[in-house]
């Protein structure tokens, strides 16, 4: 059985990484640093890493439950951890991540390499002519919300790009 995990759970991943080496993350870097986690587990562990399906929204790939999360950061550096509501007392808890060797390893490898980017430059990135965002966006019909991105496209698409990070 293949393990995926909880956005929630990378994004907390993403942001106490970032957070060690000094790096501040916005929620739009930190939707297009997860949709990269996501795109390079398909390809380099051939496995989906988050159970949810991203969508195509105007200014690129997007967790709908992270950006309802972390959208009163606007543009402003993160400093908040994902929560969720414990059933067992409805308080709100930060969500915890737990990776297996393997997937840890490379999310360290992937976040290391796309949070040195500018922000445009992960914009330019997620919405590359082709790619599987603009394929849900230009889909020919109406734009409209909720236009999910297949990780089949992804997968096809991103199989065919050289990795920009260095896999050991």
């Amino acid at each position: 059985m293949t393990t995926t995990y909880d956005g929630r759970a990378v994004a907390n991943f993403v942001l106490d990484f970032c957070d060690s080496r000094g790096a501040s993350v916005t929620h739009l870097d930190l939707q297009k640093i997860v949709y990269f986690c996501h795109v390079w587990s398909l390809i380099g562990l051939q496995r989906p890493l988050i159970r949810h399906k991203f969508e195509a929204w105007e200014f690129g790939p997007v967790l709908p439950y992270l950006y309802r999360e972390f959208k009163s950061f606007e543009r402003a550096p993160i400093k908040g951890r994902a929560t969720q509501i414990d059933p067992l007392d409805g308080r709100k808890r930060v969500v915890q991540y737990s990776f297996d060797q393997e997937t840890e390893s490379h999310l360290r490898q992937i976040v290391a390499f796309y949070s040195r980017l500018r922000t445009s430059d992960l914009v330019e990135l997620s919405h590359v002519v082709g790619g599987p965002w603009y394929k849900a966006w230009h889909h020919g019909g109406n734009i409209n919300p909720g236009m999910k991105i297949n990780d089949d496209e992804i997968a096809e698409f991103y199989s065919k790009v050289s990795c920009p990070f260095s896999v050991q």
